[in-house]
């Protein structure tokens, strides 16, 4: 069993930054960042290997968004610039201790642990 906590959100002006850790409490393979807003479903932000050598972001936070992993803190990292209100959400920390595929996975489903969820919100 792997407990992951997350830190790092809050409130930011459109066009901030923040960046979020989540530090897991054992070692994991793939990790990733989901959001979710009330009333819509989890949707994926960025993924990434155990190496950190391949990653997924969504099409609408591209060239934005950072994702990172230090596997000797057992940590993954979200860089958020630019941030936009549409950007406002719950943010889930996700990892699984299987997958060892070349692409990371992007389904909420592909994930076996989860944290408690941070807030994140842009005002305009």
């Amino acid at each position: 069993q792997v407990q992951l906590v997350e830190s790092g959100g809050g409130l930011v002006q459109a066009g901030g930054s923040l960046r979020l850790s989540c530090a897991a409490s054992g070692r994991t393979f793939s990790m990733g960042w989901f959001r979710q807003v009330p009333g819509k479903e989890r949707e994926v932000v960025a993924t990434l290997t155990w190496s950190g050598g391949s990653t997924f972001y969504a099409d609408s936070v591209k060239g934005r968004f950072t994702i990172s992993r230090d596997n000797a803190k057992n940590t993954v990292y979200l860089q958020m610039n630019n941030l936009a209100p549409e950007d406002t959400a719950v943010y889930y920390c996700a990892a699984d201790q299987h997958y060892t595929g070349k692409n990371p996975p992007a389904r909420p489903g592909s994930f076996e642990y989860w944290g408690q969820g941070t807030q994140v919100t842009v005002s305009s």
